[in-house]
């Protein structure tokens, strides 16, 4: 690039020095179009005229430069201009029939077109029309020059703004109150910006105050400064836009505010952004610099970008500093605003469905069921006991087992007692010879003295006999049993009164309900319920409450009272030991009361207790 551009400039000094000095020294855009166009048409020699159209901000493309030898009608260009715009391709067409052509270039840069320069040109032969073609395309690299170099400029700005943004949000953060957040903000602002001051306001309730100035620890409020910034921030907000003075865009706004504070300062150079953020203007941002120092587009990117950022995070810290309960009545203002306001129809639309469903708990009744855990046991429980010391021979049932009637539960090891059993009917027999002999010899005292011990031997036989009855345990009716297994213990002693098996019977239950003391109150008798067990969820047994027991229960932290009810239907598949979850029928109440029960009552415990 550095030898064509050499190579061009040496032949420009030949032909026209001035032209190419114009266009290594242009200062800005519209003299580097225009001395462009100009060397280009010199180079190409047969040119009559040329134009140069590229795209403004506004997306519309408008003439930058032109050239001419002699009288210029640019609109003769102006349709191959439009076709090129349209197509994107360059173009060669004949104008008239007296040799003269129009050609048409297009600007692409990154596939996207950017301008296009079209020529009239006076040629005789094909070749100088091919060779002004070739020179056009090679020109259009100085524009894509300028281009890129523009872009470049802007990206290295917009990164060192966006950087200078980010360093000072990560200052403000580093602030825990909102106090110090917002004097670190505007101090490390009006370093960046290079402003004289910077002021930051911020509404409290509808009023806006100053709540920060630059390199200024404390802020009096009766200050005519004060009131003074105040109020320009006041202006800017209730037109709800920038306001920059003094003007520097063809937009009429209201300034008088600005006025007043830049000659009470020396006539200094003011712009204010206003601060918004969820649906409201929560407060403003003044910068002041000097006279000689006006605000360019580029500054208020420049500051437009950190309020973006920064804004958040101030009122973030002003929330977060609010009293607890300022702050519920904030939220609380905010929520009933939405709610009244315009727009948020999905939070309308719910608040509406809860106040409907409000109303329909309030005045729909339902059936009020008192919900406890339930326990099923046999309406009976016997207990099989140990009728005297001894060993166990024999158990051939256990725990779980069902029983008929006089079926064996247990044996007793009945050896030693059959051995005594014929000791006590040997010392009998001995007994009755001596009592015969001695009635023989009509002895009488010894007669009655043998009696009394042959008495006592039979009455120990007797005995004897019922312990050796008793050394069976059996079933005393049908049923299941509910405890017990001696399959480990076989061998082994037992004593008097040590309970070897519990037996209930499979016809008649009782349902045993753990009612939490609140509720106790809400309990009668005779009052009807379902029960639904863990091991049958698919089934519901119907009951009766039949007792209340007055005496309570702890269990889990909570008292509890027992209360007994009776199943109106058996069932086979019903065992003793299960467990589920009754629902007592109490009366019908409206559905808030149901609901709102539990809640109201534990406000009024906390609020007796709370009172002195």
């Amino acid at each position: 690039m550095n030898i064509a551009t050499s190579e061009v400039q040496q032949n420009f000094r030949e032909n026209d020095p001035q032209l190419w000095q114009n266009f290594i020294g242009a200062e800005s855009e519209e003299d580097y179009f225009q001395s462009w166009l100009a060397l280009q048409c010199e180079l190409i020699a047969i040119s009559v005229q040329g134009l140069l159209v590229v795209q403004r901000n506004d997306a519309r493309y408008s003439p930058v430069a032109a050239w001419s030898m002699g009288t210029a009608e640019p609109e003769r260009l102006s349709d191959i201009v439009e076709r090129v715009i349209d197509e994107q391709v360059g173009l060669l067409v004949e104008l008239g029939t007296d040799g003269l052509y129009g050609a048409a270039y297009p600007v692409l840069i990154d596939d996207s077109l950017y301008g296009v320069v079209a020529l009239e040109l006076q040629a005789l032969s094909q070749l100088e029309l091919e060779q002004a073609m070739q020179q056009l395309q090679w020109g259009i690299s100085w524009l894509e020059l300028l281009v890129r170099r523009n872009q470049l400029d802007a990206d290295q700005a917009l990164l060192q703004r966006l950087k200078s943004a980010v360093d000072l949000l990560g200052t403000t953060l580093t602030e825990s109150s909102f106090t110090g957040a917002s004097l670190v903000f505007v101090t490390e602002l009006a370093a960046a910006v290079g402003c004289e001051r910077v002021s930051f306001g911020y509404f409290r309730g509808r009023t806006l105050c100053l709540e920060a100035v630059s390199h200024s620890a404390e802020i009096s409020a009766k200050m005519n400064l004060t009131r003074a910034i105040e109020r320009v921030m006041d202006e800017a907000i209730l037109q709800r836009t920038e306001v920059v003075f003094p003007e520097s865009g063809d937009e009429l706004l209201i300034t008088r505010e600005h006025e007043a504070l830049s000659r009470q300062q020396a006539m200094a150079s003011i712009a204010t952004f206003p601060l918004f953020n969820k649906d409201r203007y929560y407060g403003a941002l003044t910068c002041e610099r000097a006279a000689n120092n006006p605000f360019t587009q580029r500054d208020m990117e420049f500051v437009r970008a950190v309020v973006n950022l920064a804004g958040p995070v101030l009122e973030a810290k002003y929330q977060n500093d609010l009293n607890p309960t300022v702050a519920i009545w904030h939220s609380f203002v905010e929520q009933l605003t939405q709610l009244l306001g315009p727009r948020h129809l999905g939070m309308k639309i719910a608040a509406l469905a809860l106040a409907a469903f409000i109303g329909l708990l309030c005045s729909t009744q339902g059936d009020y069921r008192l919900t406890s855990d339930a326990r099923l046991e046999g309406a009976i429980c016997r207990a099989i006991v140990v009728p005297f010391d001894g060993y166990l021979d024999d158990a051939p049932v256990a725990a779980g087992d069902k029983v008929q009637k006089g079926d064996l539960l247990c044996k007793l090891d009945d050896r030693d007692l059959r051995l005594e059993k014929l000791a006590k009917f040997s010392r009998s027999k001995q007994l009755e010879q001596e009592y015969q002999e001695a009635v023989a010899k009509h002895d009488r005292s010894q007669s009655l003295i043998v009696r009394s011990q042959l008495e006592q031997v039979r009455a120990e036989l007797d005995l004897l006999d019922t312990k050796l009855q008793k050394t069976s345990l059996v079933a005393p009716f049908t049923g299941l049993l509910v405890s017990g297994d001696l399959s480990q213990r076989l061998g082994s002693s037992v004593e008097q009164g040590e309970t070897l098996f519990e037996i209930t019977p499979l016809n008649a239950y009782r349902v045993i309900l753990k009612v939490d003391e609140r509720r106790i109150a809400d309990v009668k008798l005779d009052q009807k319920g379902m029960l639904v067990l863990s091991s049958l969820p698919q089934e519901k047994f119907a009951f009766v409450v039949k007792k209340l027991t007055p005496i309570s229960r702890v269990d889990e932290g909570r008292n509890y009272f027992r209360v007994e009810a009776e199943l109106n239907e058996l069932s086979d598949k019903l065992r003793p030991g299960m467990e589920g979850v009754a629902k007592i029928e109490i009366d019908k109440r409206r559905l808030v009361s149901i609901w709102t029960r539990d809640f109201l009552e534990w406000a009024r415990v906390k609020f007796w207790a709370w009172l002195p």
